[in-house]
């Protein structure tokens, strides 16, 4: 019986003790001792968060299908816990084995958020290994980061020794060989870098160098070792029905945020929405066929006892099987409990029909994502989403027995004028009007509309990462003017409106785009005590902005700067396949207001399919 790194004692004062229990439903179970290399896969974040990822479901099983190879997890302790162990000084512990995080091979960490950072500084903290890779010794794991905000690493480079660019799936049976191989021939630290680097989409920051203009601007950055590339390639599956998937994902004792059985049905999006980092670094798109996805709900509704499973796509409405897939799965699963999920589909007469068939309308809402209040503006993001669609779709909503919509937006966009700000307000009164035009026979009770604005984060390898942010002022003033048009509507009453936290997004947009000097302001406010800065109630702008006033660091340089055409970036070196010329060609079509046909439409030459496997290879046939 394996002994927990917790007492009963510290356990029965925390909140919630199963995050630390471990042992779940289909956990692995490997033996540490037994294996040749160990990986403890880290997500930065409370444990009902990094439970309901999916990225690392699939890495987790892929790497203890491995004989030699043994899998564990860690996540960030709650902020009881984490004051409990460094007053008792208990080293942070992978949940299954209760081993030390420092006795692992790997530490691996998904980089999902940017809000998360502060976090990643908590579990090295934690786990008693040095914060900075050249602090490292021998004896300490190769710590490795991987996810969507490993595209622009700059930020958090000097706290990792490795990054992996792109899907797991493809490079770390290589990656461990190598560790393996090297640890035999008794080789060092160093020398696993090198190897390492020479590994297709690893970036190791130690071996580059970054050199900057006397206004702030990145000058040069480039390889300062024989080993490293200038550019590192990220890494996609190209065959989506046959690589790793868990067959029996595992099943948390607590619930958690996305408590279900998670069905990935492809990858990419060909919509070139131009705010949207995903959309463009997912590319090309690439479905899974429709008998593996049969074959996987069936083992994983089995192997779980769930009782819901969602469809994930950035657009699940663009999966050419969608229709077969649900019509499988409600025949398959009839009269058994199953719910059936289907996130990010657009409000069509097809889709309101499949989530008629699978959603009770009683008991649910719909959510539609226009991101701008005018068609001006859609148009400028690309959005590709015309009023007279949104509309329709309400109203097929409405007839359809819903009565509940939820309208996601965006403040502070490119171009944005007050009309376009007012119009968040004008369209939600107009899909409410939508509503009261129905016969009062045909009515679901009252209707509820509920808009909300995030603010807008340029983001890198979009067409908008050489875009201002706006400060926090302006953000606040513009959903003062929202919110203020949204009292003039008749339907108001129906209706209501809000916005997100300014002082979080304009930290997300430093961290977005930065570059290596802000890895000391990270550094800085995690000293003051900054942890868990994604969670409202435990986010201290004050402690942040003494942390940039300290390291001597602008955060106007990072927002508020408009970055000239041929700027160079600090994630300039990585090759996402997208190239920096359709971006700039896409960035000045958003500021003429032009927008660009969706890859099924037209392929607009955006050069991911010099990676293959994608949509464009039919249309160009």
């Amino acid at each position: 019986m394996r002994k927990l790194a917790l007492s009963d004692e510290i356990l029965l004062s925390v909140e919630k003790p199963a995050r630390y229990l471990g042992n779940e439903i289909n956990a692995a179970a490997k033996d540490k001792s037994e294996a040749a290399v160990s990986v403890a896969m880290c997500f930065p974040d409370v444990y009902e968060i990094g439970m309901s990822h999916l990225g690392i479901q699939i890495l987790y099983d892929m790497f203890n299908q491995w004989e030699d190879t043994c899998c564990d997890r860690v996540y960030s302790p709650w902020v009881d816990l984490d004051a409990v162990m460094r007053r008792e000084k208990i080293p942070l512990f992978a949940v299954e084995s209760q081993e030390p995080v420092k006795s692992f091979d790997f530490l691996a960490i998904t980089l999902q958020y940017e809000m998360c950072y502060t976090n990643i500084l908590q579990v090295l903290d934690l786990s008693g290994i040095p914060l900075e890779a050249a602090e490292r010794g021998e004896e300490d794991p190769i710590v490795i980061g991987g996810g969507p905000c490993a595209y622009n690493p700059e930020p958090i480079a000097e706290f990792f020794d490795l990054f992996y660019m792109g899907e797991g799936e493809t490079q770390y049976r290589r990656l461990l060989d190598l560790y393996l191989e090297n640890k035999k021939n008794g080789g060092s630290r160093l020398d696993f870098l090198e190897l390492a680097a020479q590994v297709p989409g690893i970036y190791v920051p130690a071996f580059y160098e970054p050199e900057y203009h006397e206004d702030g601007t990145l000058a040069a950055f480039r390889p300062v070792n024989p080993h490293a590339p200038e550019k590192v390639r990220k890494e996609i599956v190209l065959e989506m029905s046959d690589t790793y998937y868990p067959k029996k994902p595992l099943v948390p004792f607590i619930r958690v945020t996305q408590d279900r059985v998670v069905l990935e049905i492809q990858r990419g999006c060909i919509r070139g929405c131009r705010f949207c980092q995903a959309g463009m670094v997912y590319r090309p798109v690439r479905e899974r066929s429709l008998e593996f996805l049969k074959n996987q709900a069936k083992e994983m509704l089995k192997s779980t006892g769930q009782d819901e499973i969602s469809l994930s796509s950035l657009s699940s409405s663009d999966y050419s099987c969608l229709e077969e897939l649900v019509n499988f799965l409600i025949e398959e699963f009839h009269g058994k409990g199953i719910n059936i999920s289907l996130p990010s589909l657009r409000i069509d007469a097809f889709s309101l029909d499949v989530m008629s068939k699978v959603q009770d309308v009683r008991k649910s809402s719909l959510t539609f994502a226009p991101e701008a209040g005018t068609q001006r503006l859609r148009d400028v993001i690309n959005k590709g989403l015309t009023e007279d669609v949104i509309l329709n779709g309400a109203a097929m909503a409405f007839e359809g027995g819903w009565n509940r919509v939820k309208l996601y937006f965006m403040l502070g966009q490119p171009t944005e004028t007050v009309e376009d700000m007012e119009g968040i307000a004008v369209l939600s009164n107009e899909i409410a009007k939508k509503y009261y035009e129905m016969p009062k026979e045909k009515r679901n009770g009252k209707v509820q509309v509920t808009a909300s604005s995030s603010f807008f984060v340029p983001k890198p390898f979009t067409p908008f990462q050489w875009a201002p942010m706006c400060t926090r002022e302006e953000f606040l003033n513009r959903a003062r003017i929202v919110n203020a048009k949204f009292k003039e509507q008749r339907n108001w009453k129906s209706m209501r409106y809000t916005w997100h936290e300014a002082d979080v997004t304009v930290l997300e947009g430093v961290l977005a785009r930065g570059d290596r000097r802000v890895g000391k302001v990270i550094r800085r406010a995690y000293e003051k005590g900054c942890i868990y800065d994604a969670w409202g109630e435990q986010f201290n702008n004050e402690k942040w902005l003494e942390a940039f006033e300290e390291c001597g660091i602008s955060i106007e340089f990072y927002t508020t700067r408009e970055r000239e055409p041929d700027e160079l970036f600090p994630w300039d070196f990585i090759d996402v396949g997208v190239t920096k010329e359709f971006l700039k060609r896409e960035w000045r079509n958003a500021l003429e207001g032009k927008t660009t046909p969706n890859c099924r439409m037209r392929c607009s030459g955006c050069g991911a399919m010099s990676f293959g496997g994608g949509v464009c290879i039919e249309n160009q046939n």
